[in-house]
């Protein structure tokens, strides 16, 4: 045997010596380990163990009974090596003491501090929204009721009323229900409220938004189904633009909206200085009129996005009294309307020219604009010389009555146009009456304009 190998072997105790352990000292396990390094004792911490968390928390532990500290002391006591076999030939050796076991401390939760909660809190609602968790975290106990109901935490709303097919009078109980609900948050949770979404609504608006609890708002969508039969809402303007100073975005879509009972003259509001979108698109004829119009944007110089799909009533002059000089955004569209409604009308050319160099997005489908009237207003995006190309990149003339010589000429003067829609329009040619996306088939298009015989008078 070589020397080291001889030195190891006499250093190393034989297994029944190192396996030999004093009668009644219990054998530390990887737990207790575990739990004498995390909380040592005199550190002023303490853990707690429950069926799927392992806490550190600060204080003293939870009181022992007596049972379980006579325990502890008998396992660490050490038995002498002499009295050893006299004690196991006096007295058979007892049961072992089993230990109750240690359900959770019901106050474990107003132990953890609010700033871990708040941020527990955050996590989650950032992921499924502060309704309905934060409601259930209320009830738990007094600090998850305190952190549930810090303002920070709801910046993001979305509120739905129950399904449509339900009965009518269990929906119409749990509708007044939400509502109520609603209400009562409005001036105690939403002082930080900064998005605020109602699906499916059926209910008057003013009564959510009276008050001005909602300082802070900045996008408010409110949204009904597609319904032809469903009731106007009204919605005081100059209540809400008190109300909501610094709304940015507003989206009332599918109303049947009713800005102000007629016959009274309203004192015009602080209007929106900070509104960048407004969009009042609807599937069927609304009530939305210039007047109507220039009461939610006197004072909206800032507007980028206006989506009047399916306002019929608005006209070119009124869009023209606008106050808002760099519009981008700026949808007429008239879907699902009757024939009655798309009567010929006049004056696209002030749309044109007020807002040509800024126009990214054009939407004129189904309006009953003239030939000529048309050519007037697309002119305005030929490029001057030593003028920039236009910005326009959408430009929709869904049925609408454009001309070939218009459309090549638009195209021409606006190189950065990526989607083009033609259809339904009577004066083109057959076989170009459908949607162009991508500058290959705009450029195409054009071709077979250029190339196309003229169509007969």
């Amino acid at each position: 045997m070589a020397p080291g190998v001889a030195r190891r072997a006499r250093r190393r105790p034989p297994r029944s010596v190192r396996s030999a352990r004093p009668v009644g000292v219990r054998a530390r396990s990887a737990e207790d380990w575990w739990w004498d390094r995390l909380a040592p004792s005199g550190s002023g911490y303490h853990l707690l163990q429950s069926d799927s968390m392992l806490l550190v928390l600060p204080g003293p532990g939870p009181a022992r009974t007596r049972v379980q500290r006579r325990a502890a002391r008998r396992t660490q006591r050490p038995v002498p090596p002499a009295s050893r076999a006299a004690a196991v030939k006096a007295r058979p050796r007892p049961a072992p003491v089993s230990e109750p076991q240690q359900g959770p401390d019901p106050g474990w939760g107003d132990r953890i501090p609010l700033e871990i909660l708040l941020q527990i809190f955050g996590l989650l609602v950032a992921s499924d929204g502060p309704m309905p968790f934060l409601g259930r975290a209320a009830r738990v106990c007094r600090r998850w009721h305190e952190a549930a109901s810090q303002p920070a935490l709801w910046h993001t709303v979305t509120l739905s009323p129950p399904l449509a097919g339900r009965l009518a009078k269990s929906g119409a109980k749990a509708e007044k229900k939400l509502l109520a609900s609603l209400e009562w948050l409005m001036p105690n949770r939403f002082s930080q409220l900064q998005r605020l979404t109602l699906i499916h609504w059926k209910s008057q608006v003013h009564p959510v938004l009276k008050g001005g609890c909602c300082p802070q708002l900045r996008v408010l969508e409110v949204s009904t189904g597609i319904n032809r039969n469903s009731t106007p809402l009204q919605l005081p303007v100059e209540a809400l633009q008190k109300g909501c100073p610094q709304l940015q975005v507003l989206r009332l879509l599918n109303l049947m909206w009713l800005p102000k009972p007629s016959g009274r003259v309203v004192t015009p509001g602080p209007g929106f200085p900070s509104l960048e979108e407004l969009c009042l698109a609807g599937s069927s004829c609304n009530f939305v009129s210039n007047e109507a119009l220039g009461r939610l944007l006197h004072d909206s110089p800032n507007l980028r996005l206006l989506d009047l799909r399916g306002c019929a009533r608005i006209t070119p002059g009124g869009l023209r009294d606008l106050p808002c000089q760099d519009l981008e955004q700026l949808h007429l569209g008239l879907y699902g309307t009757s024939d009655r409604l798309t009567l010929a009308k006049e004056g696209s050319h002030l749309l044109t020219q007020k807002w040509c160099h800024a126009l990214r997005e054009l939407d004129l489908s189904g309006q009953g604009f003239s030939e000529k009237d048309l050519e007037q207003a697309l002119a305005a995006f030929s490029v001057t010389p030593g003028a920039s190309h236009p910005a326009l990149c959408s430009l929709n003339l869904r049925g609408t009555r454009v001309t070939p010589s218009t459309v090549s000429s638009v195209i021409s003067s606006c190189p950065g146009l990526l989607y083009l829609n033609l259809e339904s329009c009577r004066c083109l040619p057959r076989g170009l009456k459908r949607a162009y996306r991508g500058q290959e088939e705009v450029q195409w298009c054009l071709e077979q304009l250029l190339t196309s015989p003229p169509p007969s008078s």
